[in-house]
């Protein structure tokens, strides 16, 4: 059933029965990334140009735009080309930090890139900077300890690098 199907399956929107009630339910931010892992098994980490701290592809979703459909946007407008986004690996919530509010955070899997996807990668020079694939163990430290979990969860979730895919790609730096 799409989107739009299940939408109209829903009927009209209920009445508020206790009105302005809708109004004072908190409003939380809903972010969506992608993990993307080369043929080595490593991760390919965003630089963004407006932040100390890497991140997965990715970005923020927008007013009445799911998660995976945000993820997709997202990761085209960063990286340029549209790049296979597959199952949710996980789902966190952030506390409010400083002047952030709580969020919602959802990483998809990107699969294994292959070099020729690798070097298709078009740098959005408004956003980022440049792009590295990092082991895991080296994405400690350039990220926050709470990016950092979501990321070995949701390398975790996808689970080993087939080993076929590393056997049939070219070694790369």
């Amino acid at each position: 059933m799409s989107f739009e199907q299940d939408m109209a399956a829903e009927g009209e929107p209920e009445v508020e029965f206790d009105p302005g009630i809708a109004a004072r339910l908190p409003y939380k931010r809903v972010a969506a990334g992608a993990l993307f892992r080369d043929s080595r098994g490593r991760i390919l980490m965003a630089e963004p140009i407006y932040k100390p701290t890497l991140e997965i592809p990715g970005g923020m979703v927008e007013a009445d735009e799911a998660p995976l459909d945000a993820c997709v946007r997202e990761v085209r407008e960063e990286l340029g080309p549209d790049l296979p986004i597959g199952r949710l690996l996980v789902v966190d919530w952030k506390p409010r930090h400083g002047v952030w509010g709580e969020t919602i955070l959802f990483i998809f899997d990107g699969g294994v890139l292959t070099n020729e996807q690798i070097a298709a990668i078009k740098l959005q020079p408004d956003e980022l900077r440049a792009v590295h694939r990092l082991a895991l163990t080296d994405v400690a430290g350039r990220v926050r300890p709470s990016m950092y979990r979501r990321i070995a969860q949701a390398e975790h979730a996808a689970g080993p690098v087939p080993k076929r895919a590393a056997a049939a790609s070219v070694s790369i730096s």
